[in-house]
């Protein structure tokens, strides 16, 4: 059933994919499941891409939110996943899916839709509003007790919000 809430969302997001490259959307919806999945999934699993290419040991299973083909992850700014980015650890591998505990599936996760993405701070506060308003709707229940700890972290610099944007490299 289409709601007024999911006819304002397609009204705001059409705009913006009049601007993503048609190649990048249509490997998203081919490429191993990962639209859907993020339609249908409550969590991903990610790491960050050391500079040698090598997953990184920190790997973690987060709640995220969708607007097109940006994920959105709101994190301790203490996190690896806050941290990497300034460090030039822009790049991430990310698993869209839910398995649980990323320590307890014995590496699972890695089974899932997969894609490379591009890791940034969101620095643009109506974005970061879109995001939360986003966490809202995707975690009804969860936001009773957590949207006050996801806007008061943001306000008060102990949280940020990442923005992972899968990218696909042009075959050579």
């Amino acid at each position: 059933m289409i709601t007024r809430r999911t006819l304002i969302k397609l009204s705001v997001s059409a705009p913006l994919l009049t601007i993503v490259p048609t190649s990048v959307l249509s490997k998203i919806g081919t490429d191993g499941g990962i639209k859907s999945a993020m339609r249908d999934s409550a969590l991903i699993y990610l790491t960050p891409i050391q500079s040698n290419g090598d997953e990184s040991s920190c790997q973690a299973e987060v709640w995220f939110v969708n607007d097109g083909i940006d994920m959105y992850v709101c994190t301790s700014s203490k996190s690896w996943r806050a941290q990497a980015p300034a460090r030039g650890l822009n790049r991430a591998r990310v698993w869209v899916g839910d398995l649980g505990s990323w320590k307890r599936n014995n590496g699972k996760y890695k089974q899932l839709p997969q894609v490379d993405a591009e890791a940034t701070v969101v620095s643009d506060d109506a974005m970061t509003q879109k995001a939360l308003d986003l966490f809202g709707d995707k975690y009804p229940v969860q936001w009773i007790v957590f949207e006050s700890r996801f806007r008061n972290g943001l306000a008060d610099g102990s949280r940020i919000m990442l923005r992972y944007r899968p990218f696909y490299p042009e075959a050579a």
